[in-house]
């Protein structure tokens, strides 16, 4: 066992939350894949990390880039809530609590899965169920600058959010408990989320344009309700939606 994962372990065991596999990758296709395979197999509890993917996804099959150096990590989650999209706000929010993060300023959450801030996207997650009630969540965290030329969006990192020395090791324990602490939130109602992500949320009472399989709506951004619904205010009035793409309307 070499030290990191020696490392990780006890974080995990001295947190009471040490999963029954535990993967510390240098490379793989996809975390979330490697998930999916270990669970077939009747396992719970997993974890599975790697330094890069060569074949990351994000939101709606959408390629993620996976340059070496960051963090991609995958679990499996059992809540005994049905799924539904609230889950991901959830785990979101409790990223942003990760005491590695605590001194950095001006995180934000794009809705519905995208850790932002107004330099750009640090962060994704990606939620996929197998079940009514047993998903494999997905994050990836930018600790270092991406190269401009492996992305087609704004992007950032905590090394230029203001985390000088990034403990991935630690990180990586804490976005793992994050995952299971969202999962509480989560079964338990997911109580005032609307208040607790409209704190962060990016864009907030700005021009958007909201982005659907079959076209597109704009009109002022109004955080999100409850229920996880994104509120657009638009000439016809108040509009809420589930599903689709935000971004903000070009000035």
């Amino acid at each position: 066992m070499d030290l990191e994962t020696r490392h990780l372990r006890q974080l995990l065991t001295q947190a009471h939350q040490l999963p029954e596999v535990l993967l510390l990758k240098q490379t793989t296709t996809s975390t979330n894949d490697d998930v999916r395979e270990i669970a077939l197999s009747g396992v719970k509890t997993v974890l599975v990390c790697s330094e890069t993917q060569t074949q990351g996804r994000g939101q709606h099959q959408r390629e993620w880039v996976s340059p070496a150096g960051n963090i991609y990590l995958s679990t499996l989650l059992e809540t005994r809530t049905p799924l539904d999209g609230r889950l991901a706000l959830e785990i979101a929010l409790n990223i942003l609590q990760m005491p590695s993060l605590k001194g950095l300023t001006g995180l934000q959450i794009k809705w519905p899965n995208d850790l932002y801030s107004a330099q750009g996207k640090w962060g994704g997650i990606l939620v996929e169920p197998i079940s009514p009630h047993q998903a494999i969540v997905g994050i990836g965290i930018n600790l270092f600058p991406v190269a401009e030329q492996n992305i087609t969006q704004q992007a950032t990192s905590v090394m230029q959010l203001g985390l000088q020395f990034p403990n991935r090791i630690q990180i990586i324990s804490e976005m793992y408990l994050a995952i299971q602490q969202a999962g509480q939130w989560f079964d338990h109602g997911c109580y005032n989320l609307a208040a607790r992500f409209n704190h962060y949320a990016a864009f907030m009472d700005q021009a958007v344009h909201f982005e659907q399989v079959h076209d597109s709506i704009s009109g002022i951004f109004k955080g999100i309700s409850d229920d996880g619904a994104l509120n657009l205010v638009t000439p016809q009035g108040l509009v809420s939606v589930y599903q689709g793409r935000l971004r903000l309307a070009e000035s």
